[in-house]
């Protein structure tokens, strides 16, 4: 039998809790704790904040700027991780346009534009048939106002400035789900793929008609791979 380990949760740029309320909702077997990652401009400074107050052992899962976050958690106490997700996120650093686009980012979030932060983010975040689903898009908006400007603007610098964790995935030992939306325009596909032929104990799941931010889109198919996951 599994070891029941408590579930840690890290979420995404500009995300609270409620990226994982669903999956929160599901897994009613053990603990779930979701991790501020709100505080630091760097990716290094986050994972050692959260290593401060986590469980001693725990399973570990975070999308996109969650998944940079879990592997460098890997990369500082392996020993604590017995399991590891990693959703809509890539282990590369950003290719040059990419990174013109985030301090195009934190040139509006310094000058607290959040509206404008969301209308260029939310047409890339989800499937081309989800962006007018504005229930949806009501719940991506009043994340990024809870995370607020000055938060957001901390988390794009420590985006900007991550490491290449290629190097990391094969070191990662413990079973390992690697999970995109089929239809992520943000981290593709092909660099789910590139991660799960990296990692000696992965399993890759593709969502169908999800987009980047499959927790909330397709929460039903995310939870069924999680609940696989954890008792892997």
């Amino acid at each position: 039998m599994s070891e029941l380990l408590p579930l840690l949760m890290v979420p995404a740029l500009g995300c609270t809790g409620e990226l994982y309320a669903a999956q929160t909702a599901a897994v009613s077997d053990r603990e779930v704790v979701v991790a501020d990652a709100t505080g630091h401009d760097s990716i290094a400074a986050m994972a050692a904040e959260i290593l401060e107050t986590a469980p001693p052992r725990f399973a570990l899962a975070g999308l996109s700027m969650g998944g940079y976050v879990v592997l460098e958690l890997w990369r500082q106490a392996p020993d604590r991780i017995g399991k590891l997700a990693l959703l809509d996120t890539q282990a590369r650093p950003d290719a040059p346009a990419a990174a013109d686009v985030r301090k195009r980012m934190i040139e509006l979030g310094e000058d607290g534009r959040l509206d404008m932060i969301h209308e260029a983010l939310w047409p890339r975040l989800v499937a081309p048939n989800r962006r007018e689903d504005r229930a949806l898009e009501i719940v991506v908006r009043r994340m990024l106002q809870e995370v607020g400007a000055e938060a957001f603007v901390r988390q794009q610098r420590a985006i900007l400035g991550r490491v290449d964790s290629r190097p990391t995935l094969p070191t990662i030992t413990v079973p390992t789900l690697v999970l995109v939306g089929a239809d992520d325009q943000l981290t593709p596909p092909d660099l789910a793929r590139e991660m799960a032929a990296a990692i000696p104990k992965a399993d890759l799941v593709m969502v169908p008609g999800s987009g980047h931010l499959s927790t909330l889109e397709k929460p039903d198919a995310v939870n069924a791979a999680l609940a696989g996951w954890l008792v892997r």
